[in-house]
C-alpha cells in the first residue's frame, strides 16, 4: 500500500483554492500544487509527479472532465486516481463519467475539518 503525499488540485475559485490548501496541506500533511485552470494543470503535472488528481468539475475554458482526459494523455499521468470535487448537481449530470474516471467525488459545500479524511478514504479504494 503506497501512502498519499502529492496531490494536483485543478479549481478556478480563489477561495475554495485556499480552503483547500489549509485543509490538506496543514490537517492532512499532503503536498499540494494548485492549479487554477486546466492548461495550467497540464503545464505543469509532469514535473510535479502527483499521486491522485483533485479537480473542480465546471471551470472556464477546459473543465474537470476535459482536464483529466488531457492529464491522462501524458503517459506519465495515464494511471493517476483523480477525485471530483463539485455540486450535487453536477455530480449527478456527470455521474456516469465520474463513475468511469475517478475514484469518487467530494461534493460542495464540502466540510473542511473532515476533507484530509474524505480525500485518504477515496484515496484507499485505490490501494486494495
Amino acid at each position: 500500500m503506497s501512502n498519499l503525499q502529492k496531490i494536483l488540485h485543478v479549481e478556478d475559485d480563489p477561495d475554495i483554492r485556499e480552503i483547500v490548501k489549509i485543509c490538506l496541506e496543514t490537517l492532512g500533511g499532503f503536498t499540494l500544487l494548485q492549479c487554477e485552470s486546466g492548461q495550467v494543470a497540464l503545464d505543469a503535472a509532469p514535473s510535479f509527479g502527483a499521486d491522485l488528481f483533485m479537480l473542480d468539475m465546471m471551470m472556464p475554458g477546459m473543465n474537470g472532465l476535459e482536464t483529466l482526459e488531457a492529464l491522462r494523455a501524458q503517459e506519465s499521468q495515464a494511471d493517476t486516481p483523480a477525485i471530483f470535487v463539485t455540486s450535487v448537481d453536477t455530480a449527478e449530470r456527470y455521474r456516469a463519467s465520474i463513475e468511469e474516471l475517478a475514484i469518487g467525488a467530494i461534493q460542495k459545500p464540502f466540510d473542511p475539518t473532515s476533507l484530509p479524511q474524505q480525500v485518504n478514504d477515496l484515496w484507499a479504494t485505490t490501494q486494495s
